[in-house]
């Protein structure tokens, strides 16, 4: 008899671990799980872009908007470079097609990628970005896409062109 009263005692001091939550509506979970839930809502993956002409700029901008974000408590899930694109420009003398000058121009880019940003965070973190953009460097804040990812290796020639003779032969071959 002593037994069941000691049972009874222990069961319930368990008992409002494990009772039905109204938030959760699951008896698995506790109650206080719900509240390590954020009351603020928050913004997914998001890629800061950076676009610019002069390398070394564009780097220690980079840098600095890693940093930034760091110190903000936000975040930085990854950063990376995208191949630079090459551009030539051509200009011409007026009212003819006679080229005045050419030039090569090269743009780089760089991504930092914020996670779980609060909306309270993001507006100042825009802010901040706004005000220290220096000069020759855009800036775009874009939702991360499946294509962010693919666009910052640079594909191999090589391999392609064997994939193209294996097509042209006839594809691989199939084993039964």
């Amino acid at each position: 008899m002593n037994s069941l009263i000691k049972l009874r005692h222990i069961i319930s001091k368990v008992r409002p671990f494990c009772r039905l939550s109204s938030t959760t509506n699951n008896i698995y979970e506790p109650d206080y799980l719900h509240l390590l839930k954020s009351k603020v809502p928050l913004y997914d993956t998001i890629n800061i872009q950076m676009r610019g002409h002069d390398y070394a700029i564009l780097e220690n901008y980079q840098k600095l908007v890693h940093n930034m974000a760091k110190n903000m408590d936000i975040d930085v899930e990854d950063a990376w470079a995208v191949p630079a694109q090459d551009m030539q420009i051509t200009t011409y003398k007026e009212n003819s097609e006679v080229i005045n000058s050419q030039y090569s121009l090269k743009t780089y880019e760089r991504s930092v990628q914020i996670t779980d940003v609060s909306s309270l965070k993001l507006p100042i973190l825009l802010r901040a970005l706004e005000a220290s953009t220096p000069m020759g460097v855009s800036i775009a804040v874009v939702n991360h896409e499946d294509y962010h990812e693919e666009v910052r290796y640079i594909p191999d020639k090589e391999l392609l062109e064997l994939k193209q003779e294996l097509d042209e032969m006839g594809g691989p071959r199939k084993v039964r």
